[in-house]
């Protein structure tokens, strides 16, 4: 099961199953092939929920970014 991590805090964000890794590997771009990495800020938030985000994933998203404005974040 794919989890996520906050890059700046090293903090786990969770787990999430391969359904929701393939939305957000199709939602958010990719500077290589095999980049796991990813820039997230208030307007990524907005644009997965538009875009169908399971509510399950855009609410732990949501939490780890708490009152940050972004983050990094990455799967493994």
């Amino acid at each position: 099961m794919p989890r996520l991590i906050r890059l700046d805090t090293g903090d786990a964000i969770g787990d999430i199953s391969d359904k929701q890794l393939a939305f957000l590997v199709e939602q958010l771009e990719e500077e290589h092939e095999e980049d796991q990495d990813y820039f997230v800020d208030r307007d990524t938030l907005e644009l997965l929920s538009d875009n169908g985000a399971d509510p399950e994933l855009l609410a732990m998203l949501e939490k780890a970014i708490g009152d940050d404005d972004s983050m990094d974040i990455a799967w493994e």
